[in-house]
């Protein structure tokens, strides 16, 4: 266990200091089929209803998703991604006091996601996509998360092991903040996360959560995204509930600052408690 850096987050003209208590981001996605048996929400309503929910238990951001980037599987059309998210967008805008993310690499959907009221952009592939979403970041001066991504979900399935992932993954995350920074957005208004299974095998994956005291060498706010992730164990463990918190817990102890999940009801009390723990 490790005292938690204290960092600052820049959103449009607020600043937020982070490290005394673990921010939690409930991600909503607004898809089709369901993720860690939660959802679909597709519809508008559905979606509102489930941020509603969110709120209540505790999120301090809520995030929309239109895609779930799996193994082998090209990312949807930017079309449908557009079709899915902007309804549910419009249906929250202006209704909840905390802020809204939007998950996406595209620099149109950006803009229009912010259009509708989204003041934060998590780019899953970390700017390896789509560097131009940078210059919308920097347009509209919103929250940047910058997450890292291995290559491309078609390729996958194709990715060896890694020796020394933490050190790899934390060059590449400043490859990107650079990219980033050269665009003109400014440091204090961005935010990594390692990327948990995003080209990354389990084992990866658990070397990466031991590790996280690693990326506080970037002087960055830290998020990690533990749910429907696989981790290492002696036996095999499935994704799931439990898995997840477990995670949680063992980033927040490691020094993470936000985590995002989709049951922010069932991970809010093993935070709050790792938090207590830190404090001590």
């Amino acid at each position: 266990m490790m005292p938690r850096k204290k960092v600052e987050w820049r959103i449009k003209k607020e600043l937020w200091r982070l490290g005394e208590r673990t921010l939690l981001c409930g991600v909503i996605p607004v898809t089709p089929d369901a993720i860690e048996g939660q959802g679909p929400f597709e519809d508008p309503d559905r979606a509102f209803v489930r941020a509603t929910e969110l709120v209540d238990a505790g999120a301090d951001i809520l995030e929309f998703t239109a895609d779930h980037l799996r193994p082998g599987r090209k990312p949807i059309e930017e079309a449908e991604e557009l079709r899915r998210l902007i309804p549910a967008l419009k249906r929250v805008k202006g209704r909840f006091a905390i802020p809204v993310s939007v998950e996406t690499f595209r620099p149109a959907v950006a803009e229009k996601a912010i259009e509708h009221g989204a003041v934060i952009v998590r780019d899953p592939s970390g700017l390896t996509l789509e560097q131009e979403l940078a210059k919308v970041v920097m347009k509209h001066d919103v929250g940047f998360i910058l997450q890292h991504m291995r290559g491309t979900p078609q390729t996958w399935a194709k990715l060896g092991a890694w020796k020394d992932p933490a050190s790899l993954v934390t060059a590449e995350l400043t490859a990107a903040l650079n990219r980033a920074g050269r665009m003109g957005v400014e440091r204090n208004r961005m935010v990594v996360d390692p990327g948990f299974g995003m080209g990354k095998r389990k084992e990866t994956n658990t070397e990466l959560l031991v590790a996280l005291d690693e990326f506080h060498k970037l002087h960055l706010p830290l998020m990690v995204s533990p749910f429907n992730q696989q981790f290492d164990a002696e036996i095999q463990v499935e994704p799931c509930a439990a898995t997840t918190t477990a995670a949680a817990v063992m980033a927040v102890l490691r020094g993470a600052h936000i985590i995002r999940v989709m049951d922010v009801p069932s991970v809010r009390p093993a935070t709050l408690v790792a938090d207590q723990a830190l404090r001590g």
